[in-house]
């Protein structure tokens, strides 16, 4: 008999930042905030005498699921539904991360704390680059604001229930802009100096510090500018080609320039579905 479980981690999609690096992965991350949302990734995970590993979503590469398991010295047969493109802003990596290793301490009874699980995610996420505030602000849900760097920066977390529209062109690569030092350097300069209180704050932050980074693709000035004149609060997605916008009017905006997605803010982090004696 072995042990099955099947997790489900949220995404996260970050409205802006500012990169700070520390003498170590935990003491590295970021500053910023962003919105927890209902879509990310589920893992079902089984014991196995080898690895074998099945994605839905062929943008998502296998390396994130065998890291998990090599760094806990454990295989499993794994199979991986991602809801949004890998890589465009959502925080399907920081995701896949905190499902997969969820799913390894129910499967191998780890006796893992939800601190160790987001110690471990973010630790994979910063030295690979590819993000540095998602797992902090994914292990819990809501409109989160971090003021420290690691796992414990998280200081607000609130929960509106309003409904968010977002397109997506594609991907931006996240290690590309993280690493690269000018480009960091500007987006010091522009992040927000008032922490928001409101989802209403949190959108004009997002939007000023999009202005103002230097990472707004031209694919999104027209999208912006359609929402701004329809009075529909947006931004672009940190760090993902598309853009984020709140409320009900914001879908048919977006539908002129592709198919909307909508979502709404997760009320929860990573959580187990199913657990089961296979």
């Amino acid at each position: 008999m072995g042990r099955s479980c099947i997790t489900f981690a949220p995404g996260h999609i970050s409205g802006y930042f500012q990169r700070i690096d520390g003498i170590s992965a935990q003491t590295t991350g970021s500053l910023g905030a962003g919105i927890v949302i209902d879509k990310g990734v589920t893992v079902e995970m089984r014991e196995a005498s080898e690895v074998r590993i099945e994605i839905s979503d062929g943008s998502m590469d296998d390396w994130l699921i065998r890291e998990v398991l090599a760094s806990l010295d454990v295989t499993a047969e794994v199979k991986v539904i991602v809801d949004l493109p890998i890589g465009a802003g959502f925080g399907m990596s920081a995701a896949g991360l905190l499902a997969a290793y969820s799913a390894a301490n129910c499967v191998f009874q780890l006796e893992m704390t939800a601190q160790d699980i987001a110690t471990a995610a973010h630790e994979v996420e910063v030295s690979h680059g590819t993000g540095l505030g998602d797992v902090a602000a994914a292990t819990g849900g809501g409109l989160v604001v971090r003021t420290h760097p690691g796992i414990s920066g998280v200081t607000t977390r609130l929960y509106p229930d309003d409904e968010f529209w977002t397109i997506s062109f594609g991907g931006i690569s996240t290690h590309d802009v993280i690493t690269s030092h000018e480009k960091m350097e500007q987006v010091a300069t522009a992040f927000p100096e008032r922490e928001p209180a409101t989802l209403e704050e949190f959108m004009e932050n997002s939007l000023s510090f999009t202005e103002k980074s230097g990472l707004l693709p031209p694919d999104l000035l027209p999208v912006l500018a359609a929402c701004k004149a329809a009075g529909v609060p947006a931004s672009m997605m940190m760090l993902g080609n598309g853009v984020f916008a709140v409320g009900p009017a914001a879908e048919n905006v977006l539908k002129q320039f592709g198919e909307p997605i909508l979502l709404h803010v997760s009320r929860s982090g990573p959580v187990i579905l199913e657990e089961n004696y296979v």
